[in-house]
């Protein structure tokens, strides 16, 4: 694979967790396709196929591949101004039907946690320093 020099207004992809290795398991095509989905996430856009993910709130996603039979999942979250954290990817083995399993989303809201935490610490301006009396 080749990697071009960063368009302009690329948003850069943090992996967090293990969501890399899981995601470069996953069947070649569908890492290529999820990989255009998460492409359009950096340019700014949102892959018409992204579904919102229930119980985090506005700004994170769903990427759902189908492919030989089996579910893949990537989970992304474009909530941190500049930047895509892709918090996990799996293949669905819920044995409950369409449900995700606990343990899936329990993850997701964990990293979703030390993603928030890795932004605030590296990429968020330090506190302003307040004006005094009068805004002198």
């Amino acid at each position: 694979m080749v990697r071009h020099p960063p368009i302009k207004g690329e948003k850069p992809v943090y992996w967090v967790g293990s969501s890399k290795s899981d995601f470069l398991d996953f069947p070649t095509q569908v890492v290529s396709d999820m990989g255009h989905a998460l492409g359009v996430a950096q340019l700014g856009g949102k892959y018409p196929a992204a579904k919102p993910w229930k119980g985090e709130g506005a700004g994170v996603f769903e990427l759902v591949e189908r492919f030989e039979g089996n579910a893949y999942r990537a989970i992304y979250t474009v909530r941190f101004e500049g930047f895509v954290y892709v918090l996990h990817a799996f293949q669905k083995k819920s044995p409950s039907g369409i449900r995700t399993a606990q343990t899936d989303v329990d993850l997701v809201h964990e990293r979703l946690n030390r993603a928030r935490e890795h932004f605030e610490s590296n990429h968020q301006p330090g506190p302003r320093a307040k004006a005094g009396k009068h805004g002198k």
